[in-house]
């Protein structure tokens, strides 16, 4: 694989720039490197200086991190959809796979784990099939390497190995996953047993006099054995490991009662191999119960006593979590009388839970040191399992078959630890603290089903434990403590009467400028969480119920103030600067409360001075898209009360808007471009000069060329198109925006995308702008619909011509579709539109293409000849199927209803649409006279068949569906109308 040495030390010094503090240099790094990744061996230049020795090691681990993601991205698939395929060309494949194994084998350690992970990527897709060669390849180094005694090059293998048999973890049980996990057990389940024992037994040879440095890569050789044996077990019990239970669990036993020397153990691989060794235990006791059980009783003693012994190793926190998960799994199966005594259950309590339970250094050391983290473990959930969300789901699992004896347990263990507290509360704060975080985890939350059990009293516990320390003079005294209990409100929200939780917030609200980032971002957490609850709210005379809003404008309006400007504070803090607990929360009070006077003035210039900020490095994407949810929140609400506003907001926001255009600062076009679309659905006609120049530059071609902007697009365009509609015959406006839709619409990635512009022409532009121009866009879908004949298009396609017939009327449909060939209309009405008819989502849609197709058997001279008879009653009956299957799932609907603005993925960091909640135009009803589209329908056959009695009957009897029969002359009984 050569690469030339000029091209290596330019990407080097691109990755160097790409490092760079100074923004410009950083943008034109990252200019370059996406320039140069389209060009035929680009993926071949990273790999050659990822394994370049004479390079700078961060140029070289930059490059395998871009190598890796380049391969996720573009590695071609077994199945890739040809519309959007990017993949990189078959010989750059080819002299990949031929050279990454190799130079994995040789690169640093940090490099290896990134190269090991694109080995994957590319194994994902072409192993085993297309990669014969790859685990041949590494079965036999690996014997190489086992036979001279090489751990270094061994664990490289193992790590290859590892990093391939992962993707059998979590993949979907089928047919062809076990044809592949059959081609690797067949392949490497025995060279991976015979690895794993002859380590083990040289660890077993040489553990009390090896030091550290070297028993630490045989510690890693062992705990790679033990994962791949995880991953190659994970989809069902092969045979092979089945016959070998004993060699293999063994060793685990030995693994876990063996204790090595201070200096080995202190060291930490022993722990880690340990809680490797876990997983696999857990694994067998979840899926392989029956074979396990034998081994069953020995390995919960030996687990047992690893928790109870001591140690000064640093990965005996994790070790603890995995063994605390293993007897966890224990307790919850059938096998929970293991557990079941007085006094294992105690000792569990005391020897187990307590002590894991309580704020350990390091817990204080990340709350003051890296508080992201904290929150991430303690308040999110994350992957990274604490040792106390690890003891309290012990005692859950315990509690599901032991819930009176538990209860009792915790009971008398809260109870002394705020008696310890009350006795010295200035040095036991931290029983305190454990005591709530027991309380948290183990009671039971509305509509939880087991787990939670009713340890305290909660009223009484929320009236003397958590209020005194919400109101306490010294409310910034103990911030660990004060997150804890502002942690508690936000788990138990729900059940906090809105009075007490009303009078509450001032206490609250203060914590939101605490001098802790745990502390306000809990605060912020609690205040943005309240404001999302709904209740339950049964609609009067039908029997449906709908959820409404607990608090209102009106409950937050007397706090908002006071909200917004400590958040507003809060957001100087240090490390707080780009807090996205505290935007959240700024956001939904923006978005519910109502504001006025100089605290618009105030807020906005607040947002659009962070906004500048962010500009200048745009990091982290949650807390900017609610920066931009924020801003869209204070343009909408704020607005909407007084449109007097809005010449303020166009000063504020169009000097950062525009720089974002120009500066090309991509991550926020999309954002730009909403509320730009926001801004113009405010303002009146005639727009400014300003609007009209932006106007021109979404004309261009040249905009529309990144995809994932394309919605935010489409949004500005529709508002443009509602403002000006007539200034289209101008300056070529039309057949501008006509180019873009014939590019969007042969895509299914923006096909949507293409459908939205059409309709919103057709919504507010009259038929005379339009007719010139009609053949030219029926021409375009129906040469896309010979390709692509998918529902999501074909449906699309309906409503699009429903709306053609509501706003100019059958006829104009049909004999525009048919200037395109004769009699065309009819083919695409019997193939397309009434078998997708029935398949019609959302509301607004039905009600438009059921009306349509109505207008269609009523009013329409083709459709009601005689020789379309057939046609007519298909059509009908696709007309009631739909509505009929609408009734079915509004209940479905209503639950669907007002997504929340936090909704969206803004996980990572490349260009993408995520939809701005509050910059968004409800839809306009193009029907409001039509209140009932089932009315219609009968309504309009009734006047019909008035005109000819008795030649429908017939029709409808013979191509209606009995089932949609029986719905419609229950419908024509509902609203007192005849078919005669």
């Amino acid at each position: 694989m050569e690469v030339s040495p000029e091209m290596l030390d330019t990407l080097a010094g691109w990755f160097a720039q790409s490092l760079s503090p100074d923004a410009a240099a950083r943008r034109a790094a990252e200019q370059s490197l996406a320039s140069a990744a389209g060009s035929p061996g680009f993926a071949l230049a990273l790999l050659g200086l990822a394994s370049s020795p004479r390079h700078d090691l961060q140029a070289r681990l930059a490059a395998s991190v871009h190598f890796k993601n380049l391969l996720r991205r573009r590695w071609p698939k077994p199945s890739p959809d040809g519309d959007d395929a990017d993949h990189l060309p078959p010989s750059d494949c080819a002299i990949i796979k031929a050279n990454l194994l190799q130079l994995l084998l040789t690169a640093p350690p940090l490099i290896q784990a990134q190269l090991s992970e694109a080995l994957a990527a590319a194994a994902a897709s072409d192993f085993p099939a297309r990669w014969e060669s790859l685990l041949p390849s590494i079965v036999s180094s690996l014997g190489t390497a086992l036979s001279a005694g090489d751990i270094p090059a061994t664990n490289s293998l193992l790590s290859a190995a590892a990093s391939l048999f992962s993707r059998f973890r979590n993949a979907f049980d089928n047919n062809a996953i076990r044809l592949d996990l059959k081609y690797c057990l067949e392949n490497f389940a025995a060279p991976l047993l015979e690895v794993f024992l002859s380590t083990s037994r040289r660890l077993q040879a040489a553990a009390v006099t090896v030091t550290p440095p070297e028993s630490r890569p045989v510690f890693e050789c062992l705990r790679l054995c033990c994962e791949i044996f995880y991953s190659l077990n994970s989809i069902d019990l092969p045979e092979f490991f089945e016959d070998h239970m004993r060699e293999w669990m063994t060793e685990f036993r030995a693994f876990l009662t063996t204790s090595y020397p201070p200096a080995i153990e202190a060291d930490g691989a022993p722990d880690a191999l340990r809680a490797a060794v876990c997983d696999n235990l857990q694994l067998y006791m979840e899926k392989y119960e029956e074979e396990f059980r034998g081994y069953l009783k020995e390995f919960v003693e030996a687990v047992w006593g690893l928790l109870m012994a001591p140690s000064v190793s640093p990965s005996r926190g994790q070790l603890a979590v995995t063994a605390i998960r293993f007897l966890t799994t224990v307790a919850e199966s059938v096998h929970h009388a293991l557990f079941g005594s007085p006094e294992a259950m105690k000792q569990i309590c005391d020897s187990v839970v307590v002590p894991n339970l309580r704020l350990r250094d390091d817990d204080e050391e990340l709350f003051e040191g890296n508080w992201v983290e904290y929150v991430r473990r303690d308040a999110e959930g994350s992957d990274a399992d604490t040792l106390r969300r690890a003891a309290c789901r012990l005692l859950r699992g315990l509690a599901a078959n032991y819930r009176e004896q538990v209860a009792a347990l915790v009971s008398a263990q809260v109870q002394q630890m705020l008696a310890a507290y009350a006795a010295d509360r200035t040095n036991n704060w931290k029983e305190k603290d454990a005591a709530i975080y027991l309380v948290i985890s183990l009671m039971q939350r509305p509509g939880a089903t087991g787990g939670g059990t009713p340890v305290v009293d909660m009223e009484s516990f929320f009236t003397s434990v958590i209020i005194p320390e919400l109101q306490a003079p010294d409310w910034e005294s103990e911030p660990m403590l004060k997150a804890t209990v502002l942690r508690f409100l936000k788990e138990f929200k729900d059940q906090i009467p809105k009075a007490t939780a009303l009078a509450l917030l001032p206490s609250v609200i203060r914590f939101l400028v605490h001098e802790s980032n745990v502390v306000h971002s809990y605060a912020a957490t609690f205040i943005e969480n309240l404001l999302i609850i709904k209740d339950v709210v049964p609609v009067p005379g039908v029997n449906v119920v709908t959820r409404a809003p607990r608090y209102v404008a009106a409950d937050i309006n007397p706090y908002a103030q006071q909200i917004v400007q400590n958040l507003s504070k809060a957001l100087s803090f240090p490390e707080s600067y780009e807090n996205p607990y505290l935007m959240k929360c700024l956001m939904r009070v923006l978005g519910i409360a109502n504001i006025a006077g100089q605290i618009v003035h105030e807020i906005t210039a607040r947002l659009v001075g962070i906004l500048m900020e962010v500009c200048n490095n745009p990091k982290n994407p949650d807390f900017n898209h609610y920066l931009f949810e924020a801003l869209a929140a204070v343009i909408g609400r704020a607005g909407e009360q007084d449109p007097a506003l809005l010449p303020m907001f166009e000063a504020s926001l169009f000097p950062v808007l525009q720089r974002i255009l120009v500066e090309d600062i991509s991550e926020f076009w999309p954002y730009a471009f909403q509320i730009f679309a926001q801004l113009v659905n405010m303002s009146q006609p005639p727009l400014s000069q300003n609007y009209m120049q932006l106007f021109g530059v979404l004309l261009s071609n040249a905009t529309w060329d990144r995809p994932p902007c394309v919605p935010a697009l489409v949004r500005l365009l529709r508002a443009f198109l509602r403002k000006i509609p007539n200034e289209l015959n101008q300056e070529g406006r039309l057949p501008n925006i006509l180019v873009i839709f014939r590019n969007l619409v042969l895509r299914s990635s923006t096909e949507d995308s293409a459908f939205y512009m059409l309709n919103t022409l057709v919504e507010n532009v009259s038929f005379d702008i339009m007719n010139p121009y009609i053949n030219e866009i029926w021409s375009a879908l129906f040469t896309r619909l010979q390709t692509r004949q998918a529902v999501k298009f074909v449906n699309s396609l309906v409503v699009f011509m429903s709306l053609v017939v509501v706003k100019y009327g059958a006829g104009i449909l049909i004999s525009s579709v048919d200037a395109i060939q004769p009699n065309i209309f009819m083919t695409i009405l019997q193939r397309f539109w009434i078998p997708n008819l029935k398949l019609i989502k959302g509301a607004l849609e039905v009600k438009l293409t059921s009306v349509a197709s109505t207008k269609l058997i009523c009013e329409s001279a083709v459709l009601l000849d005689a020789a379309a008879a057939q046609t007519w009653g298909k059509l009908l009956d696709s007309i009631v199927a739909l509505l009929s299957r609408s009734d079915q799932n509004e209940a479905q609907q209503e639950q669907n209803d007002g997504a929340d603005a936090d909704s969206q993925n803004t996980s990572g960091y490349s260009v993408s649409f995520v939809r701005l909640q509050y910059a968004g135009k409800s839809e306009d009803d193009l029907l409001k006279e039509v209140n009932d589209p089932k009315q219609f329908l009968v309504t309009s056959l009734a006047t019909l068949s008035a005109q000819s009695p008795g030649r429908f009957g017939p029709t409808i009897e013979q191509n209606v569906d009995p089932a949609n029969k029986g719905t419609l002359i229950q419908l024509c009984a509902a609203y007192n109308a005849n078919i005669v």
